[in-house]
């Protein structure tokens, strides 16, 4: 494998993070409004996304492969508890 193909697959790997913490960020500024004390969205979509690639890590080495269901279900559960936090959710 040369280094162009694996760069395409390390960015097919963790797109799904980026784009759950991309979507999960906006619906945050979109239904959150502002808020005193919340990061700026470039930083909430880092640590989402952090926590996204974390997860998705994980799962491929306790399933050894990339791609399950369970590990896209805990992606998107790590992410929006992480995003709730983000966005101080528990002041509401």
């Amino acid at each position: 494998m040369d280094l162009l193909a694996l760069f395409n697959h390390l960015l097919n790997f963790v797109a799904p993070a980026a784009f759950i913490a991309l979507i999960l960020v906006l619906a945050g500024r979109f239904l959150g409004g502002k808020r005193a004390g919340v990061q700026r969205w470039w930083v909430q979509w880092a640590v989402t996304f952090g926590a996204g690639v974390l997860v998705l890590v994980a799962g491929l080495v306790v399933s050894g492969r990339d791609g399950t269901m369970v590990t896209y279900a805990a992606l998107v559960v790590v992410c929006g508890t992480v995003q709730w936090l983000a966005m101080r959710g528990w002041r509401r």
